[in-house]
């Protein structure tokens, strides 16, 4: 009978011994649900597919290292964030335009941050969540949720910097009076 490894003795194992089956365990583990969470980012799914295998190649190769401080999931996540927003980067104008037009074909369909965002249920901060704009919605998604730079996050909304910062700043003003 074979008992379910944690998280930190998989990442231990493949770091270590190179464990195969660890990295498949793992893989198994937390590949579906990365994806699931670029799909909310990347329209194209040729792009979720190699980011997917990016961040994987990443933790085989060792170029990613766990510090055994946090949560691998999250820790998974801003690997495969990050390797998204190069990916992004490298399609340049193109990869915008793609990012735009899935945007609007996709603009009434929540992802599961929005979902979760709107059904916090500490005082009226889903409330003020909800009232907020979209694109102030994503700016905090992206900077809060997420965890990215202003930069990055420009990148992944296909934003100049400035307007990221200038979101961020209205969205906790407005969330600010809000909530007040």
């Amino acid at each position: 009978m074979s008992r379910t490894r944690s998280d930190g003795e998989l990442l231990r194992r493949i770091a270590a011994e190179r464990d195969r089956r660890a990295f498949e365990e793992l893989y198994r583990r937390y590949a579906p649900w990365l994806a699931a969470r670029l799909r909310g980012r990347c329209a194209d799914p040729a792009t979720v597919d190699d980011v997917v295998q990016e961040t994987f190649l990443a933790v085989w190769r060792g170029k990613a290292v766990y510090r055994e401080d946090g949560d691998v999931a999250g820790w998974l996540w801003r690997i495969g964030a990050r390797r998204l927003i190069d990916a992004l980067r490298g399609d340049g104008a193109r990869g915008r335009l793609r990012q735009a037009l899935a945007r609007l074909r996709h603009r009434d369909e929540a992802s599961a941050e929005e979902r979760v965002l709107a059904g916090v249920e500490h005082g009226d901060l889903a409330g003020a969540l909800t009232r907020l704009s979209p694109e102030l919605r994503a700016v905090l998604q992206a900077t809060v949720i997420d965890g990215l730079t202003t930069r990055e996050a420009a990148v992944l909304l296909g934003i100049p910097p400035g307007t990221v910062k200038t979101r961020a700043m209205r969205a906790r003003k407005q969330l600010r009076e809000a909530l007040a």
